[in-house]
């Protein structure tokens, strides 16, 4: 029996934000939380997200981009939007999904730089890890 909750974090294409939320979760709380990630439409992990993940210790670089599609007849715990244009066309998933939004700035928009474009990268990881330090230890009494 798995006595895990399980979590959907959702993004726009699955290619950076979500992507990093999932290897986040799964490396801070994988114990405690079944996790996957999708996008409103599958794309592909961008490099610079597997990269900047790879700095601290977490590969990501296997993962595939998902479409929600792949879960609507799953039920979930939690589904987490990580960007406003994913919490806005997110659908109702069945059973007792607590929906929580996060709107984290998109580091695929950034111009610039190939350095510049990876310390907004790097920012928003770090962003996305302590929201999820955060519900890691708030959600943890729920289970024990």
């Amino acid at each position: 029996m798995n006595d895990k909750e399980r979590v959907l974090i959702l993004c726009t294409g699955n290619s950076a934000r979500s992507q990093m939320a999932e290897g986040l979760l799964r490396h801070l709380a994988g114990d405690r939380f079944d996790v996957e990630s999708a996008g409103t439409i599958a794309s592909f992990v961008r490099p610079q997200a597997i990269a900047v993940m790879a700095e601290i210790g977490i590969d990501i670089s296997g993962r595939r981009s998902k479409c929600l599609d792949e879960f609507l007849g799953t039920p979930f715990d939690y589904v987490i939007t990580v960007c406003d244009n994913a919490n806005q066309s997110c659908p109702v998933f069945p059973g007792k999904a607590v929906r929580i939004h996060w709107g984290f700035d998109d580091p695929a928009a950034v111009e610039g730089t190939d350095e510049e474009k990876l310390a907004t990268f790097r920012r928003v990881r770090d962003e996305i890890s302590d929201q999820l330090i955060e519900f890691s230890q708030t959600h943890h009494d729920n289970i024990m």
